[in-house]
């Protein structure tokens, strides 16, 4: 059986990056969004994210594991156009993890300083990864729009994980954070319409192997289902939020999330059907920079043996901490 080994370490960078950005999204949303709660809120707010956060940005470590095992010219030129948000990225994780653990043992103004602190590291961690999604698609081209472009997506994405973060905390939460929440997450979703409408009509402007992946007609036709899909999925959270505002007898506590992040789900996949079979647009497919087979096929049995373990565990700590969050949980 002959094993197209690039493709397949494709496939499984990608997945590792679509759990990173669904899983740890919804807990940098909800860290930008502590300044907009009391106190009481926010104890409640880190106990709905305290049993997951730190296990999600294993997804990120697998991620950029696979691209430098498997793809080792393109971790070069990637890391190397990237450097300072990448950096950036890291100083505001690190920051939010410190004061997220430190704000359990700090009373007063001190809970307070580090409870901005979060947000301050959540904001920085999520602008930063939007700018690098921004400098990925252009093929890292330099000029003032190009650096628009990133900074247009670097806002969007905040939008998004604020989403996420408002409908988790409509999943995970009850009575006034929740409805606090719902609220969040109809202004994330219009922020969000507006960044996706956006970035959708100036990538191809600012690509020119996009604009031709998506007007190549008529191969393209099946790519206009995204779009109508993406638009009954905002409907979906709209619809949702709006259930449980109105406090409608059997509204799904879930479904907003849910449908937040089919529209995660969907942007993705058109994300990669653009860029595809690019690692870096316009200079290396993945079959140019990938490591050589006997490597490839060494690191492929390591992957089979870890990723069953990281998905079982993941899995196991979902169902454990299910249901509605409680206070004092992480404390």
């Amino acid at each position: 059986m002959n094993l197209d080994l690039p493709l397949i370490f494709a496939a499984l960078m990608g997945v590792a990056v679509l759990a990173y950005v669904v899983l740890d999204g919804y807990d940098l949303g909800v860290g930008m969004l502590i300044p907009a709660a009391d106190a009481r809120e926010q104890d409640l707010m880190v106990a709905s994210i305290g049993p997951f956060w730190d296990a999600n940005e294993t997804w990120l470590v697998l991620g950029v594991g696979i691209l430098l095992v498997a793809f080792p010219a393109a971790h070069g030129v990637v890391l190397g156009a990237l450097y300072l948000p990448v950096a950036a990225m890291l100083v505001g994780l690190m920051l939010r993890g410190v004061a997220f653990e430190f704000r359990v043992k700090a009373e007063g103004w001190h809970r307070e300083l580090w409870n901005w602190l979060f947000y301050i590291g959540s904001f920085i961690a999520s602008f930063s990864q939007g700018l690098m999604l921004g400098r990925y698609i252009t093929g890292f081209q330099s000029g003032f729009g190009y650096l628009l472009f990133a900074v247009a997506v670097g806002a969007g994405l905040c939008g998004g994980y604020v989403l996420l973060g408002a409908t988790w905390l409509i999943y995970k939460t009850e009575g006034t954070l929740q409805r606090k929440a719902l609220a969040w997450a109809r202004w994330g979703l219009l922020w969000v319409a507006l960044g996706v409408a956006a970035v959708s009509l100036a990538t191809p402007l600012v690509s020119h192997t996009v604009q031709l992946k998506w007007f190549d007609f008529p191969r393209t036709l099946g790519l206009m289902l995204l779009p109508l899909v993406t638009l009954l999925a905002w409907v979906w959270v709209w619809r949702s939020t709006g259930r449980l505002l109105r406090g409608v007898p059997g509204a799904a506590h879930w479904a907003p999330f849910a449908g937040a992040v089919a529209i995660f789900m969907l942007a993705f996949i058109g994300l990669a059907y653009s860029l595809f079979p690019f690692v870096v647009i316009d200079r290396m497919t993945f079959w140019d920079a990938a490591a050589h087979p006997s490597s490839l096929k060494v690191v492929l049995v390591g992957a089979l043996i870890v990723l069953p373990f990281i998905i079982a565990y993941t899995a196991f700590s979902y169902y454990v901490f299910r249901g509605k969050a409680r206070p004092g949980l992480y404390d």
